[in-house]
């Protein structure tokens, strides 16, 4: 078995991702200016691709939950959703 857990343990675009995920609309961009290390456009990018691809997994989880099939959770669509609403507000 492989644990893929830490895989990307050290890369600042893993936390920048959970701006999107987990924070309010009106909290993001104060997240992101108040990070501690330097932000470059690259590390932008990857963040947002961490980002985008929770917030697919979370619609599609969310999906199978609303059609009350096995591993499914329900609660997960809306956040997942406004998620990929903030990526694409945010879009520079």
């Amino acid at each position: 078995m492989i644990d893929f857990g830490d895989l990307c343990a050290g890369d600042p675009a893993c936390d920048l991702a959970a701006a999107w995920i987990l924070l309010p609309d009106s909290v993001v961009d104060r997240f992101h200016d108040a990070y501690q290390l330097a932000l470059d456009a690259a590390t932008l990018r990857r963040a947002r691709g961490w980002a985008a691809g929770r917030a697919l997994s979370g619609i599609l989880i969310g999906d199978v939950g609303v059609r009350g099939r096995p591993g499914g959770k329900a609660t997960w669509g809306p956040p997942a959703h406004a998620c990929l609403r903030r990526l694409i507000a945010t879009h520079r």
